[in-house]
């Protein structure tokens, strides 16, 4: 009997778009288990709290008997090993993602040899979408229609209003 293999998918998800989905799907049929670990980081100001970022991904990932939800800050490799994983799950869009990956894992098999980071690419269609590009998109008043979940869309809308009704 093998071990259950539990797989690490962290990152702020400040927005959550379909780029992470898809991987986090494709995630699903690889692992046993794969968390959907959000980064807690005090020094950034996000659009969305920690809590909102929890509760759209845990709405859009319903569905999923092995996709969990969680929370995190300090080391991933300590997280990791908190939470029994032994595999941590990154993705590439582009060549300029790589460098800042690749030496992220090399240090994470550093601190921790019994973790393997497992490189994914989003499905084409996502290669080019960020949560920071959503933001900018957003703040200027473009559509984001099929680059994010619907649930992500209808917050990003109601975020919006909410900040034009307190300029006006």
């Amino acid at each position: 009997m093998s071990a259950e293999v539990v797989a690490i998918y962290p990152g702020s998800f400040d927005p959550l778009t379909n780029g992470h989905v898809d991987i986090i799907q494709r995630g699903a049929g690889l692992f046993d288990r794969i968390v959907v670990s959000i980064l807690v980081n005090l020094e950034k100001a996000p659009l969305f709290t920690v809590p909102e970022r929890v509760e759209i991904a845990r709405t859009v990932f319903a569905g999923y008997a092995n996709v969990e939800v969680d929370t995190f800050d300090g080391l991933l490799v300590d997280y990791a090993r908190s939470r029994h994983a032994s595999v941590i799950v990154r993705g590439l869009r582009a060549v300029s993602d790589f460098e800042y990956e690749m030496q992220m894992a090399l240090m994470n098999r550093r601190l921790n040899p019994d973790v393997e980071t497992v490189f994914m690419m989003p499905a084409e269609p996502y290669t080019y979408v960020s949560s920071r590009l959503v933001k900018e998109v957003v703040a200027l008043g473009g559509s984001v229609t099929g680059i994010v979940p619907r649930v992500v869309e209808d917050r990003l809308r109601d975020k919006k209003l909410a900040r034009e009704t307190l300029r006006a």
